[in-house]
């Protein structure tokens, strides 16, 4: 073919078994556009003495630099032929136009000929990339008018890049930025200045996941992690994400994220600290891919002027569970070990990691996995963010060392079949619809000072296969205006993040009764109550408030109650019973010990029992003996002197009744 204004200038002829790759097909089509531009200025330079207008580079070597060979261009990788382009084409909804003008802005980026094409057409030859002027000229757009403003969309999406921003409008240059060039030749590495992860995967099937994928498509979702699992939650849900830390988002890289999610047909997956990172208004005002941000907390709407659909996530069902542990077993899940999964609200991957952990213990025992196994699965998946708030506690004691009025022992009862059953009764029967209720169970232990009510929680918490977590309130007062609350909000976060049974010993420190206001100090006091109220309602886990005195805690924490317990001092029969545990069954007895007798006649509590217990056991252990009956009496004597309470010599020298 032969140009109409310099039949001198011809096109190469591609060899018929030359390999064509799509990209190079744009290029050869390019350099046609190139070839009757150079014969158009070849008219030109006719009316010129100066043969070299083009400062060293002439119409010769630009004929000479167009018969040169394209370098053979292998596909690429994984991809169909032409497959890359075509998906850019598509994902970022490009013309024909912009194809031409991408293709004009990326050439000198894939064939080193173009960067002297360009600087003769530029009359410039140290101007080796497009001039914006020129990539008009090449795709048939008019310079004035609409024509120049097409490139537009090409910037905005980050395709192309306008450098030279002093020069006039049509002289600033055109690039292509290397993450573009880099795709589509095949290079699938992120862009550097993003710092990003990206995962690929498949679509998961579960039906939050798909939940979560069919609210993408109407706009950017959070999710409130309720479990720990709303990061993979969102993975799975997206397939394929780009996922950013929110320290590395500013507006400066939120083209380049987007683009890397477009560039792949992925989606952003971001979780989100407390305070709204930067850049996030611009990237959810600007997100045309999915975009799914996850945190503990709930979704501020003056973070976005785009609407933002919440989800909270949830627990597994019990299914789920039976699942992972024929999987991890081999063989079925035993009906009691499922049963006993039911306390635990985690997500899928925590369930994984729980079991695998309980199926090695078991292996390790020899034996079937059990309720222990699958307990100590749970405590080493806890996290270690509660622990730095709280005293942690594995329960050591079970529903037999508890000596208790029958009463009291079936509260107890109702509350561990809460905990096991509440993801069923609120979760899947709604029994607690709206009102920004969480699925959290809560009791109030109340009665005297040593009557058993820690003890109580952490059989509690043995029975639910869960450790007991006990609140420090001296770490967590403090004098400052609303650091209080803050100090309590942290410790209800973590707490529902972990399985475990959270225990706030005198509860009524930060528990207590509003009272009528009458300085600032009584505001700010009523201020911490009314927190706690709205708190307490919303917790997702398991709490248990003790009081020395019922009557201290405001009203309006009962209603909120699930569980009352009352703890009253042991009668008779209760503290022999009493006195026979704590004395346990390794320590020898002296023939004279009377527990019968010794209860009958001193009034003492469970834990003033067990002092008693370890005082007269350290008086035999110094003798070498076994404990007698004047070690009891001597122990309850000391014992009375702590507690302040009336000590009469008659009552201790005179002799113990042997009871029949």
């Amino acid at each position: 073919m032969n140009s109409a204004n310099d039949p001198d200038i011809t096109l190469r002829t591609p060899h018929p078994d030359e390999p064509m790759n799509p990209l190079l097909s744009h290029l050869a089509q390019l350099e046609s556009r190139i070839q009757t531009a150079i014969g158009d200025r070849a008219a030109v330079d006719r009316g010129f003495a100066d043969p070299r207008r083009a400062l060293y580079l002439t119409r010769a070597d630009a004929q000479r630099i167009l018969d040169t060979p394209l370098e053979p261009m292998p596909t690429a990788p994984q991809v169909p032929s032409g497959g890359r382009l075509a998906e850019v084409v598509q994902r970022f909804g490009l013309d024909d136009t912009d194809l031409g003008l991408l293709v004009v802005a990326m050439a000198p980026d894939i064939d080193a000929r173009f960067e002297q094409l360009y600087g003769y057409l530029n009359d410039d030859i140290t101007r080796r990339r497009p001039t914006v002027g020129l990539a008009l000229r090449l795709c048939g757009l008019p310079q004035a008018g609409v024509g120049r403003f097409r490139l537009g969309p090409l910037v905005a999406s980050g395709l192309v890049e306008i450098g030279d921003a002093g020069a006039a409008a049509l002289s600033r240059t055109l690039r292509v930025p290397d993450r573009v060039v880099g795709h589509l030749l095949g290079y699938d590495s992120p862009d550097p200045a993003l710092n990003c992860r990206v995962h690929t995967g498949q679509q998961a099937s579960g039906w939050f996941a798909e939940r979560v994928r069919a609210a993408t498509a109407t706009g950017p979702v959070h999710l409130q992690d309720t479990t720990g699992e709303a990061h993979r939650t969102a993975i799975e849900a997206l397939g394929t994400a780009v996922v950013v830390e929110p320290g590395e988002l500013s507006e400066s890289t939120v083209t380049a994220l987007l683009r890397e999610a477009r560039l792949r047909g992925a989606g952003i997956v971001m979780g989100l600290p407390e305070t709204a990172p930067e850049g996030l208004r611009e990237l959810l005002a600007r997100a045309d891919v999915p975009v799914v941000l996850h945190s503990a907390l709930t979704w501020d709407a003056n973070w976005s002027t785009r609407t933002v659909l919440s989800l909270t996530t949830s627990g597994d069902s019990p299914s789920t569970w039976a699942e992972a542990i024929e999987t991890a077993t081999g063989s079925p899940a035993a009906a009691d070990v499922v049963a006993a999964a039911g306390a635990y609200r985690v997500g899928r991957a925590q369930v994984e990691r729980i079991v695998a952990v309980a199926a090695r213990h078991a292996a390790l025992d020899g034996s079937p996995l059990g309720t222990e196994h699958l307990r100590a699965g749970v405590r080493a998946a806890n996290g270690s963010g509660l622990r730095r708030l709280a005293r942690r506690i594995t329960p050591s004691v079970g529903w037999d060392d508890l000596v208790l009025p029958d009463s009291t022992r079936a509260q107890l009862v109702e509350l561990a079949r809460r905990a096991r059953l509440r993801d069923r009764v609120l979760g899947e029967w709604r029994m607690r619809p709206g009102g920004g209720r969480g699925h959290g169970v809560v009791a109030l232990f109340a009665g005297e000072s040593g009557t058993g009510k820690t003890m109580s929680a952490e059989v509690v918490a043995a029975a639910i296969g869960m450790d007991l977590y006990v609140v420090n309130l001296a770490t967590v007062v403090d004098k400052y205006l609303g650091e209080t609350e803050k100090n309590l909000e942290r410790i209800f976060t973590e707490a529902e993040r972990v399985q475990g049974v959270l225990l706030f010993d005198e509860a009524d420190a930060v528990f207590g009764k509003r009272s009528k206001i009458s300085d600032a100090r009584d505001r700010y006091a009523n201020l911490e109550s009314a927190y706690l109220l709205s708190r307490l309602e919303s917790f997702g886990g398991v709490a248990v408030l003790t009081t020395n005195l019922r009557s201290n805690v405001d009203d309006a924490f009962t209603r909120r109650l699930d569980v009352i317990a009352e703890f009253a001092m042991p009668d008779a029969a209760q503290r022999a019973a009493l006195w026979d545990r704590c004395l346990g069954t390794a320590m020898p007895r002296d023939d004279d010990i009377d527990l019968r007798g010794c209860a009958a006649r001193f009034e003492l509590a469970g834990g003033s029992i067990r002092a008693c217990a370890i005082s007269a056991a350290y008086a035999a252990a110094a003798e070498d003996r076994p404990v007698a009956m004047t070690d009891l009496v001597d122990a309850v004597r000391l014992e009375y002197r702590k507690l302040g309470r009336l000590v009469v010599d008659d009552e201790f020298d005179a002799p113990i009744a042997r009871s029949a």
